[in-house]
């Protein structure tokens, strides 16, 4: 089988807009983030206000050289969405759901010499998402050429069956005849060979592996793996490990795991919707860095490269279906092409996830309130039983928001048909509906609503029907609710599948009494586009106002904000999930007299820094110290400010005036023996300029990209929050600019734009780099000008 690329020279045409100019590009193109921003967007504050089109992407192609009885099968790794393919004028393929991989037989619309595709794709029916998809091929798209005789595309399946290294490979092929199977280690060494027969178009080959290396999060190995059918040669790159589960809480290899985890959606911040492998990996770094060792593909499968990441970092994977059933949460959105979809949809999940050591659940829903009923609970029963029939070997889950299922039951559903028919958010905030009715309140309220209101008997009675159906129930926002259903119900496994930062000790403490709670996934890891300001914390300096129109562009609820910088709120499950003992972040001095965008979803407006003007001495300042030790003294250049007990939430708030110097932190134990300490230095607050560190110094591997980020403040990089500036990148040479914006949620200027603002300190710009020898820019602030090589 032979893999080509397929992304160069598409032609991208408007369909619904004619003021948006046709552009020849390379895939994988957001159509949407070139799109303009306006008050009059239907899809409003859930798709960040862009306008929302229908486009045609189209490609001329040389057909490729085939002999007789070879194939060509085309894959989209995601097209968002209602994908209709035509091919040389002749319709080929649909495909409805917006983020499944696909794949279909080119072959029979072929002719000799130039060809033409054809993929139109709707997105002008808004609202159809509760947060930004993009528009279009966001995904690789590649040509496999299959010999005459072949194995079946993306039927290889590779099974440990028990850690004393026995496995199991299957598979289908096209005709009958010898398989054989190679393991090869990380050294390139084959290890193991296995040979079988495909009779009637399946084969099943078991062996042993000898000295087996088993797959995990700490030690994440992986085998290639080389099956041989005639011509036909098919590499895999996976881990052996064996996924149990029962009273006794979740293991990995006989190993006891609590998964630390984070939700996440698909897009990769300034670059849109746009998935780029390396970006996958980024993000999956800067995951494992904040302390998570699990991630929930909120609310749609992953696309592979994160998976390919996830595999090889050692990241566990809980894989989501769809945020829908048969309730609309926005208008136009999967419920009307759910029904005819579901079993290729689910099949089309596990055909691409069951190699992937990583993924250890299927989600099968978020919030869909369809548990509480009847005929909800019959067909969860039908998705279950559809994936345990193709995988039996993972564990099935469904975020359901139990207090939204008591709610729905008593005829105030969060959610409803008639709701999403009069869902125009983009006009002028009417009576918002749905979640962003509900968020609004649980802001005003804190993050209790939902967590006190799962304690109400209606909600056991609600949700027990179809959390008997799942290996291990997802509680979205119901931690109140673990000690009560422990008890009554003691072979439930119970799995936060949607939580709040302040809970992430919290939480811990119930799985350390309990080892039926085997894990938490906090909302969110990173943020997010859409879904505009339902977790943001930005103050009247920086907003113009906190309606969360037209201008706002993220939710502002990720631990690691959307350029991948660390909030104080990260650094606080890096000492509560024991990446450090202790950690260390302070709210500006201004962030206590101006007022914000209040959010559940925010601890508070931290920052790992203590670098401001020299105005704020003197001025009110909060300092964080977060660790799980029962002690902590806070020093400023070695002078004791505050000694005492540590929070017991791991979060301790000291109230003092800002002073330059050095602030340190130490963590005691109940004797006042340190275990560890953090710091933060005052910069020169006299200086006043721009300066750009890169992520690395070499552009990534796969996709050439390099990540700069600008710093406002002394010449070290020290980064003052209070410092603003216009931004401008000019003269760029050997390389393009992505995507250039900073972190605030509230955003006005485009990501696509050479100029941009800083935000708390900071930017960050993203270069398509050709040669790093050759390449360079110029950066003007309102102080000075940097050129990259200086």
């Amino acid at each position: 089988m032979k893999k080509i690329p397929f992304l160069d020279h598409w032609l991208v045409t408007c369909l619904s807009d004619p003021n948006i100019p046709a552009i020849e590009t390379s895939v994988p193109y957001d159509a949407m983030l070139r799109e303009s921003r306006t008050p009059e967007s239907e899809g409003g504050v859930n798709t960040a206000w862009f306008q929302g089109c229908d486009y045609r992407y189209s490609k001329k192609f040389q057909k490729p050289a085939l002999k007789e009885g070879e194939l060509c099968l085309i894959e989209f790794e995601g097209v968002y969405r209602n994908a209709e393919i035509r091919v040389n004028g002749k319709d080929a393929f649909q495909n409805a759901y917006g983020y499944n991989t696909f794949h279909f037989d080119l072959t029979p619309f072929l002719k000799e010499g130039e060809n033409e595709i054809e993929v139109v794709c709707h997105n002008a029916d808004q609202p159809n998402s509760r947060w930004y998809s993009g528009t279009g091929i966001y995904r690789p798209v590649h040509l496999f050429l299959l010999p005459k005789e072949h194995f079946e595309y993306g039927s290889i399946r590779i099974c440990l069956l028990d850690l004393e290294g026995n496995l199991q490979v299957e598979g289908k092929t096209n005709a009958d005849g010898p398989v054989s199977i190679a393991f090869f280690d990380q050294e390139g060494k084959e290890v193991l060979l296995l040979k079988g027969e495909a009779k009637e178009g399946k084969f099943q080959i078991q062996g042993k592996m000898p000295n087996l290396h088993a797959w995990d999060e700490e030690d994440p190995y992986l085998y290639q793996v080389k099956a041989v059918f005639f011509e036909d040669e098919v590499t895999v790159k996976t881990g052996l490990r064996i996924l149990s589960w029962g009273k006794d809480g979740l293991f990995v290899n006989g190993e006891k795991t609590l998964l630390k985890g984070a939700c996440i959606h698909h897009d990769n911040g300034l670059l849109g919707a746009e998935e780029y492998r390396d970006c996958e990996y980024r993000k999956v770094r800067l995951l494992k860095e904040a302390g998570y060792n699990a991630i929930r593909s909120a609310h749609h499968p992953m696309c592979k490269d994160m998976l390919d990441a996830c595999d090889e970092l050692g990241m566990y994977v809980m894989e989501e279906y769809v945020d829908c059933w048969y309730i609309h949460k926005t208008k136009y959105d999967y419920v009307n092409e759910l029904q005819a979809n579901w079993e290729n949809d689910l099949d089309l999940m596990v055909e691409k996830d069951f190699n992937h050591p990583s993924v250890l659940f299927y989600s099968l829903g978020n919030e869909v309130a369809e548990t509480s009923e009847k005929k909800g609970v019959e067909l969860l029963g039908r998705f279950v039983e559809r994936i345990k029939k193709n995988d039996p070997t993972r564990m099935t889950t469904c975020g359901v928001n139990i207090f939204f299922n008591a709610l729905y039951s008593w005829g105030f559903g969060v959610y409803s048909d008639k709701k999403a028919e009069g869902n125009k958010q983009a006009k002028a905030k009417k009576g918002e509906v749905g979640s962003a009715f509900f968020n609004k309140i649980a802001n005003f309220m804190g993050s209790n609503i939902m967590k006190v209101g799962s304690t109400i008997h209606r909600c056991d009675v609600k949700t027990r029907d179809a959390f008997a159906l799942l290996d291990a129930p997802g509680y979205n926002y119901a931690l109140y609710r673990y000690k009560h259903d422990l008890k009554k119900y003691p072979n439930r496994l119970i799995v936060g599948s949607e939580t709040f930062c302040i809970d992430t000790w919290r939480w811990q403490k119930y799985a350390e009494k309990n080892p039926r709670v085997i894990g938490d996934f906090v909302w969110a890891g990173i943020d997010y586009l859409g879904e505009c300001g339902v977790g943001s914390w930005v103050n009247e300096e920086d907003a113009t106002s906190f309606n969360h129109g037209c201008g706002w562009i993220t939710a502002g609820s990720g631990r690691i904000d959307i350029t991948g910088r660390f909030l104080g709120e990260a650094l606080y499950t890096q000492a509560m999930y024991d990446k450090k003992t202790i950690a260390l972040s302070v709210v500006p001095p201004r962030e206590q007299r101006l007022k914000h965008s209040p959010s559940a979803w925010k601890l508070s407006m931290a920052w790992p820094t203590y670098t401001f003007k020299e105005q704020e001495i003197g001025k009110p300042v909060l300092i964080e110290i977060y660790t799980k030790a029962p002690r902590f003294a806070l020093y400023l250049d070695e002078k004791l400010v505050k000694k005492g007990k540590s929070n017991s939430l791991g979060r301790t708030i000291i109230k003092t005036k800002y002073h330059p110097g050095t602030l340190k932190a130490i963590a005691l134990d109940e004797k006042g023996k340190p275990l560890g300490e953090a710091s933060l230095l005052s910069g020169n607050v006299k200086e006043a300029l721009a300066t750009l560190h890169p992520e690395s110094k070499e552009p990534t591997p796969n996709d050439h990209l390099l990540y700069v980020r600008i710093a406002l403040g002394d010449k070290d990089g020290n980064i003052n929050p209070d410092l603003k500036s216009s931004l401008t990148i000019e003269d760029v040479k050997g390389g393009k600019l992505l995507g250039f914006g900073n972190g605030s949620p509230f955003h006005p200027e485009s990501y696509l734009s050479n100029k941009a603002t800083a935000y708390m300190g900071e930017a960050l710009a993203i270069f398509k780099v050709d040669d790093i020898k050759e390449f360079d820019f110029r950066l003007k602030s309102d102080w000075n000008e940097v050129r990259f090589k200086e």
